[in-house]
């Protein structure tokens, strides 16, 4: 299955978010042609290690060899270089965006403007174009020309704030959550956008900022009530609504939800302490939260005395919603993700065949079926004599003089 193969994408994006947004598209079926900076590339292309038919090393030892990074954001697209800055690779753009029905670019705010490639420009040349920019702050608003990746977007969206140990200082999410997170959000519109216009054949421009996206993110919780109440944020491992939270049975740890009365109620004759549920201090909701540390040591008490394996199964035994708290090299030899495909080995498409070290994956299944597996990560400017052929044109002859130029 391949929802999306009707759909051609032009792409002008680089580092993790954009890349994502292509990659997701492109897994969906799409064509999507990443226009990249000729001999250079994505600057991730530059940061090992490098993945080929010989395995993995620490030094790009042939083109056959792709950063790991780029590998994993980057299955399913084409590869063209153009020099946008010269006026034919502009013109070359614009003819690709002509025959797209999508662009997506993740530059610094104004910087497609300053080329002549923005969306009123693109929209010229095709109206119903659907236009993505996403960015650290959005196009508009006080912070919008100021530099940000990730990290900044963690600390200045308050994400970092209430991330960490209560007694601890602000602590940032271990990956870049808004870098994948925020291309979920501009999927969702992009296809909105797509519906819309089927209905009135016009097309739109998304502004699509990571900050934005993680402030609304956090406060779908009740944030803003709990800071009008004093209620201490920063929680670490635990719920700031009682029992929830990690506990360390004799050889590891373990997360145990008991976020209902009825869940702890289970929870409670799992481990042997049925007085508990009676107890004016956990009898409900409210006052098992406001004795929230009691009702921890309580639970840690019996888990304590218990090995990992012990705890869970007397936990899943009583209907309990725990899990261990695994290692990365866990989930790696974990089948379950191998069997669904949401862990998939990443393909080079410089040759055949996978790269069984470098996973990823689309967690959605279609029918009871992963996606199919799409071409592998692109060599820098792979696609150039088939794209720039077939879109614009340009002969054998044309792309010499064009590669003699330094426009691809």
């Amino acid at each position: 299955m391949q929802p999306l193969s009707d759909l051609r994408v032009l792409a002008v994006t680089v580092f993790l978010a954009g890349p994502f947004l292509s990659m997701t598209l492109a897994r969906l079926g799409a064509e999507v042609i990443k226009v990249e900076l000729p001999g250079r590339g994505d600057p991730v292309r530059g940061n090992g290690p490098f993945a080929g038919p010989d395995g993995i090393h620490s030094e790009q030892r042939s083109e056959k060899h792709i950063a790991t990074r780029f590998l994993k954001r980057s299955q399913g697209v084409k590869s063209v270089t153009l020099d946008l800055k010269h006026p034919q690779g502009r013109q070359l753009f614009l003819e690709m965006a002509r025959q797209s029905d999508v662009a997506l670019e993740n530059l610094a705010p104004g910087s497609m403007t300053r080329l002549g490639l923005g969306y009123d420009d693109v929209a010229a040349v095709n109206p119903g174009i659907i236009y993505a920019s996403i960015s650290g702050y959005g196009q508009t608003g006080p912070y919008a020309s100021q530099p940000a990746h990730d990290p900044q977007i963690q600390g200045m969206s308050g994400l970092m704030d209430i991330n960490g140990e209560p007694d601890g200082p602000p602590t940032r999410v271990g990956f870049y959550i808004g870098d994948l997170v925020t291309p979920m959000f501009a999927a969702t519109a992009i296809l909105a956008a797509l519906r819309e216009k089927e209905k009135t054949g016009r097309g739109v421009y998304l502004d699509v900022s990571m900050m934005d996206t993680l402030a609304s993110l956090m406060l779908m919780e009740n944030l803003e009530e709990d800071v009008a109440a004093g209620v201490p944020l920063r929680t670490g491992n635990n719920s700031r609504s009682g029992p929830t939270g990690q506990y360390h049975a004799s050889d590891g740890a373990i997360i145990i939800t008991a976020a209902s009365d009825d869940q702890w109620r289970r929870l409670c004759y799992a481990i042997g302490t049925p007085e508990l549920i009676d107890d004016a201090r956990f009898a409900r909701y409210q006052t098992r939260s406001e004795n929230a540390a009691a009702a921890r040591a309580e639970v840690q008490a019996r888990v304590g005395k218990m090995t990992r394996t012990e705890a869970l199964e007397c936990l899943s035994a009583g209907d309990v919603p725990c899990a261990p708290v695994r290692t990365v090299p866990e989930i790696l030899a974990d089948p379950h993700f191998r069997e669904r495909g949401a862990l998939r080995p990443m393909r080079n498409a410089t040759f055949d065949g996978a790269i069984d070290e470098v996973v990823a994956g689309f967690p959605i299944l279609f029918d009871g079926q992963p996606l199919p597996d799409v071409p592998g990560a692109p060599a820098l400017g792979m696609h150039n004599a088939a794209v720039l052929g077939e879109l614009c044109g340009v002969d054998a002859e044309g792309l010499e003089r064009l590669r003699a130029e330094g426009i691809v």
